[in-house]
């Protein structure tokens, strides 16, 4: 019987054994436990993919593989996902924002409805260290043992080993972090945990609107997550400016319907007041709306709606997906297959794409670990 390897047992590794036809010998190797970057997604809910069903719009939700993924949205898109994840007994809905995820609000729940579907997979739970390219397949060395398999199928991540796949040929480019927060200059540590609502943030010309939230070093948030993603492969530093308003407002109608009030307590009816306070620390807060002169009004909308900041790094830890990976170019996007190794497949995040938060990840991994599980099937249907 002809064996088949899974390195890493993550959505994407698990998608392509479901898929892979159950008379095929199929071993998952991994160090941790099945699934276990599935929990977390969604907060726990398990956001799983996007109802993006128009694949143009769809791939436009990935800065690093749009075009390399339209074919592969066209084999395995959003109706297909949800078709499978009803046939394996996961119902859904679609929040208003699209993001899709299972009626149980529950990653555990879709974890171990996955795994029931893998029950006859061997699991391996070893570290692999290293794959050599050998006669009929390959010899997988780990930190317990060595194996033979004549097919491997590489699904380990944004945060792979990616020196194992480098000695098999394959370009990579240099992963770093995407959808994070970033760290500011300067700092405003005295916001920290306070959030702004529908802001406009921009940069290179190019609009993010959204919530963010400050850091003991920066700022995160939705906003500042997609912004990181299409800017994960620029130098730092950068530059943004931050419309903290985000709505036309005729500033000095504003200040003259409030004659009597402190300029403190004018904005903070658009703002919450610990904002108003550290942003406009340079200005006489106190000044009532009939004494704000066009100077003060001028610094007024400059610090609220056209404040930069200058982006230093990436906070560490913080990022949830990484950009780079394995070079889409050696890779056939109809099957998953490497380009420059026979026998040897890709899927998921270890490969040069990411997506926007709202399930487009998870996305990529179901229909790229489908694509792979199929392939393998068509393949060695036709050496029969």
């Amino acid at each position: 019987m002809l064996s088949v390897a899974v390195i890493g047992a993550g959505p994407a590794g698990c998608m392509s054994a479901i898929n892979i036809d159950k008379d095929i010998d199929v071993t998952l190797f991994d160090k941790n436990i099945p699934l276990k970057t599935l929990l977390p997604t969604g907060g726990g809910r398990c956001n799983f993919t996007h109802d993006s069903f128009d694949i143009k719009d769809l791939v436009k939700n990935y800065p690093r593989g749009e075009k390399f993924l339209y074919s592969v949205f066209s084999k395995f898109g959003i109706q297909n996902t949800l078709d499978f994840f009803e046939s394996i007994g996961i119902k859904s809905y679609t929040q208003d924002n699209g993001r899709i995820f299972p009626v149980s609000n529950s990653a555990k729940d879709v974890r171990e409805k996955f795994l029931q579907q893998i029950n006859h997979c061997n699991f391996i739970h070893e570290e692999v260290i290293s794959i050599e390219n050998i006669e009929n397949g390959f010899s997988i060395k780990t930190n317990k043992s060595k194996y033979f398999f004549n097919i491997v199928i590489i699904s380990t991540g944004g945060k792979s080993n990616y020196k194992i796949i480098e000695n098999l040929g394959h370009t990579i480019i240099e992963p770093c972090p995407s959808l994070c927060g970033l760290v500011t200059t300067p700092h405003f540590t005295n916001l920290q945990g306070v959030s702004v609502r529908n802001c406009k943030i921009t940069c290179n010309r190019k609009n993010y609107i959204g919530d963010i939230l400050f850091t003991n070093d920066g700022i995160t948030g939705p906003a500042i997550f997609e912004l990181s993603s299409y800017m994960a492969r620029e130098n730092f530093p950068y530059k943004i400016t931050i419309d903290f308003i985000n709505q036309d407002i005729d500033w000095q109608d504003l200040f003259n319907k409030n004659p009597h009030k402190s300029l403190k307590n004018i904005v903070s009816e658009l703002l919450p007041k610990s904002i108003t306070v550290e942003l406009l620390k340079n200005i006489d807060l106190s000044i009532e709306g009939c004494n704000i002169k066009s100077e003060i009004k001028k610094d007024v909308i400059k610090t609220l709606q056209n404040n930069v900041f200058n982006i230093t790094g990436t906070r560490k830890n913080g990022e949830t997906v990484t950009s780079g990976g394995v070079k889409l170019s050696e890779v056939d996007n109809k099957t998953m297959m490497s380009k420059l190794v026979d026998n040897l497949y890709f899927a998921g995040e270890v490969l040069d794409i990411d997506g926007l938060c709202g399930g487009f990840n998870l996305q990529n991994c179901w229909s790229t670990g489908y694509i792979s599980g199929q392939a393998i099937n068509s393949k060695i249907n036709l050496k029969k």
